[in-house]
């Protein structure tokens, strides 16, 4: 029986290869004046349980955004953390890699969205074992004012990053990586979802590893034109404290799902990341007020009731 070779090397150069292409995008969006991003290199320590290394570049204090992190990342450890292996026993004692790209845009104006993406690889090997390996990632929108056409574009263009594949039961891919999108950012304790969902798959080995390299492909490359669009749309609306004080208390929600949900912060601190890396997705200020409810009829509840809610736009 053939086995379809495993490149990561070729997962590696497209990565870092993507990770340019965004931060070179936001800095064309900041203007010739504007904020840049600062390049941090690492290496981990050779006595360090958790071999590997990266580079995460943060832009601070910019005309569009007040913080931008896009991180790449390119680890190996000879045994998985506990969260890896709870659900997946036949990984426990296996050797792996894990690499990826991550990014968190926090824009100043409160009008133009919080945006998250990620595109990962991560394959265990083992002697006398074939290698297991899959794909992960997709990209999510968090406003804070809600507007049909900038919701509408943004899933037509996740659907059109989905266009030709199909899950592991031959079904088109796009309803499974939204439904899975909407179930996963959602803030169980507070019983609401985080944003207006996108895209999400883990555990993706679809079709082999061209197909499922393909996939991740597609979501990294359409995520610019998800995005940008809104940006420009948005960037130049007045707001003023009221406005501003609302997108602080919803970047609150933001900082609690990504410390109390998120599956890869908790894999990356738990097998001995980078904190720095990991929790530059951290917003520069956020808020926090007791039992808050907007006064009904404003913008600010209809985000709650219109915008907040799984649908399919």
């Amino acid at each position: 029986m053939s086995v379809e070779p495993v490149d990561s090397t070729a997962v590696e150069t497209y990565l870092r290869g993507l990770q340019q292409r965004i931060c070179e995008a936001l800095e064309a969006i900041e203007g010739e004046h504007g904020a840049r991003f600062v390049r941090d290199a690492w290496q981990k320590p050779a006595d360090s349980p958790l071999q590997g290394s990266g580079e995460t570049r943060v832009m601070s204090d910019g005309r569009v955004f007040e913080r931008a992190g896009v991180a790449f990342s390119d680890v190996r450890g000879s045994r998985l953390p506990p969260s890896a292996t709870q659900n997946r026993p036949e990984l426990a004692g296996r050797g792996f890699r894990a690499m990826g790209v991550s990014l968190v845009f926090h824009p100043r104006n409160p009008y133009v969205p919080t945006v998250h993406a990620n595109v990962r690889f991560f394959v265990a090997e083992a002697t006398h074992a074939l290698p297991v390996w899959w794909f992960g990632g997709g990209f999510d929108l968090t406003p804070y004012y809600g507007f049909d056409d900038d919701v509408r574009h943004w899933h037509r263009t996740a659907r059109r990053a989905c266009d030709g594949f199909v899950d592991a039961a031959g079904e088109p891919a796009y309803p499974r990586l939204k439904r899975w999108c909407d179930d996963y950012f959602f803030l169980k304790h507070r019983d609401e979802p985080r944003g207006v969902g996108g895209l999400f798959f883990d555990d993706w080995n679809v079709g082999g590893f061209a197909r499922s390299f393909a996939l991740q492909r597609s979501v990294g490359d359409h995520f610019l034109n998800a995005y940008l669009p809104i940006v420009e749309r948005r960037k130049g609306m007045s707001y003023g404290e009221r406005e501003r004080d609302w997108q602080l208390y919803r970047r609150g929600r933001y900082v609690e799902f990504n410390l109390v949900w998120d599956r890869g912060t908790s894999f990356g601190l738990q097998s001995g990341g980078r904190s720095e890396s990991i929790l530059m997705s951290m917003p520069p200020l956020a808020a926090w007020r007791y039992d808050y409810r907007p006064e009904a009829g404003t913008a600010e509840a209809e985000l709650l009731e219109q915008y907040l809610v799984a649908r399919d736009w």
